[in-house]
């Protein structure tokens, strides 16, 4: 059992049952949840911790404190002690696209895994963007893969493990393609909600090489294929 698996389970749980037990009581007892309600942006806050408790790369502490970052100024904006509205901001989305397109840009040869015949540590990262990268490490052994509102995709066709590599994936309004080898298989361990995370492999002749799928997914998608 993987510790940090099942903590996230029960946290987002336990937030799935209170929300249903708040529309529950509103329904029967005609209580008023409005008051309640307008702390959804909490939501955000909730993915961004739990993307910063997943991470090791530098980019995912990122993504997890504009996330939290945001849920709490919507949340105070909520209950009037500031005045904040997501529609003056969106431009920094577009800032913080541009940047993550040039930082990409001048990492693409170490991402790709280009011209690398030892231990590979793979980061890709599309934030309201696309990312394609083609890893050819001959062992290959971690990585991440974090898709907001874009998309990821990584061949590991042309890689290889030695036995057991791990990957991390995060997709939050986003979704990861990840192709792999015919002598893989696949163990998915990620956390999806109201998302997905599907396994289109045909079963390995020779199992003994596994790719471990941990991390979280909400209102996206990560696909699995050989």
């Amino acid at each position: 059992m993987n510790p940090n698996r099942d903590q996230t389970r029960m946290v987002l749980g336990i937030f799935v049952i209170l929300i249903g037990v708040l529309a529950l009581a509103d329904n029967l007892f005609q209580i008023n949840t409005r008051q309640i309600i307008q702390f959804w942006p909490a939501v955000f806050v909730l993915v961004g911790a739990i993307r910063i408790s997943q991470t090791r790369q530098p980019s995912g502490y990122i993504v997890g404190g504009v996330l939290i970052t945001l849920g709490v100024l919507m949340t105070l904006s909520n209950i009037g002690l500031i005045s904040f509205r997501v529609r003056d901001w969106w431009p920094l989305f577009l800032i913080a696209a541009g940047f993550a397109m040039i930082s990409r840009g001048r990492l693409s040869l170490s991402d790709q895994g280009v011209a690398t015949d030892g231990a590979c540590d793979v980061n890709a990262m599309a934030i309201m963007s696309g990312n394609k990268l083609t890893v050819v490490s001959q062992d290959f052994q971690r990585g991440e893969a974090t898709a907001v509102m874009g998309g990821v995709e990584i061949d590991f066709r042309r890689a290889a493990i030695q036995s057991e590599a791990h990957l991390k994936v995060f997709a939050f309004w986003g979704g990861i393609e990840l192709k792999v080898p015919a002598d893989w298989s696949v163990e998915c361990r990620a956390v999806a909600i109201m998302g997905g995370v599907e396994d289109k492999t045909l079963p390995a002749a020779l199992p003994g090489k596994r790719l471990v799928i941990e991390g979280f997914v909400m209102m996206g998608g990560v696909a699995v294929k050989n």
